[in-house]
């Protein structure tokens, strides 16, 4: 049963991977609406260009009814105000995850007491997938299929000129 509001899942998601479809499709039963938000940071070289994130998520959320996927810059804190959300949605692999995101969200609240975070965990087989790895594994040409949905594996294949 969904919760009344929106929530945000912000990440880079550079690429999306199976793990974070997980997440998607876990968080988008609580909520009225999910939004997916790609986060546009200077600092970072991705990968897949912002557009590219944006519609390899859409791809792959195209038959979950009550997500949307969107752009933002900045603090999240804004994001949420901007999107009119309730909430921020984490996914947490492991201990070392939370000690970065509970300070993230400890954070956010500060800086927007309307800011709350439901943290989810993925499921088991998905509990070591990583953007990071997925990119280590893309460039040394290994295999994809049980990590990221096939528009992402094909994108990936795309990128490294594999076929």
């Amino acid at each position: 049963m969904a919760t009344s509001g929106i929530a945000l899942y912000a990440g880079s998601f550079d690429p999306i991977t199976n793990g974070h479809l997980d997440v998607i499709r876990r968080a988008a039963k609580l909520f009225d609406k999910l939004i997916v938000t790609v986060a546009r940071n200077s600092g970072k070289s991705p990968m897949f260009s912002t557009e590219e994130r944006i519609a390899q998520i859409r791809e792959v959320v195209a038959d979950i009814p009550n997500v949307e996927v969107a752009t933002f810059e900045g603090l999240l804190k804004d994001a949420l105000d901007t999107f009119g959300a309730i909430a921020v949605v984490r996914g947490l692999r492991s201990v070392s995850d939370f000690e970065y995101e509970i300070q993230m969200a400890m954070m956010n609240r500060e800086l927007n007491p309307r800011c709350e975070t439901v943290f989810l965990m993925p499921s088991p087989e998905m509990s070591f997938v990583s953007s990071r790895m997925v990119r280590e594994i893309a460039i040394h040409r290994g295999p994809l299929d049980k990590f990221v949905p096939d528009v992402t594996a094909r994108a990936l294949h795309q990128k490294f000129g594999r076929d």
